[in-house]
């Protein structure tokens, strides 16, 4: 099951919209969407989280700035739709339109059909890896260290929104 939501910061403090990411299909759309949900350019969070599987921040400052991005497991992630939303290739550290498939190194040694000629054919640079990616640092400014940010697991979500201030208002939307 999943949960989205998007934080946006006011003068008066967070605003929280429940969001639907059915109709987005790119980091850009994400970000568009935050974008729309401050017309002050303030800052704007997108909280997307899998039950028990992982969790991502996407943050939003203003119409020029890219978008930072912090998922906690890229691995799970990259079996979500929407964990491959914020799964970019530089986030991964690939070259665009890269999917891990390189032809010079595959081993075409007479193996059948894909058998891997040994145990580690499945760890080559193009595989998306286990734990976290992106942007550690992406809350530090606002309460949520690097260090407390890599241990969040369970209900991250809600402990992010409550050590922002915001989990009043997040609880509305859930």
């Amino acid at each position: 099951m999943y949960f989205a939501a998007l934080l946006a910061r006011t003068e008066d403090g967070w605003e929280a919209s429940d969001t639907e990411l059915d109709d987005v299909e790119t980091l850009s759309d994400l970000a568009d969407l935050a974008r729309e949900a401050s017309p002050d350019e303030d800052t704007v969070l997108v909280l997307i989280e899998q039950e028990d599987g992982w969790f991502g921040v996407v943050r939003v400052e203003g119409e020029d700035e890219d978008p930072r991005i912090y998922v906690s497991d890229a691995a799970a992630a990259s079996r979500s739709s929407y964990g491959e939303i914020l799964l970019t290739d530089e986030l991964l550290g690939r070259e665009p339109g890269d999917d891990g498939t390189d032809l010079d190194a595959l081993d075409l040694d007479g193996t059948e059909d894909g058998e891997p000629a040994d145990d580690d054919a499945d760890t080559g640079a193009g595989s998306v890896p286990h734990g976290p990616v992106g942007d550690a640092q992406i809350l530090e400014d606002l309460g949520v260290s690097e260090k407390e940010l890599a241990t969040l697991t369970e209900d991250a979500v809600n402990t992010i929104a409550e050590a922002l201030g915001a989990s009043e208002v997040l609880e509305t939307v859930r």
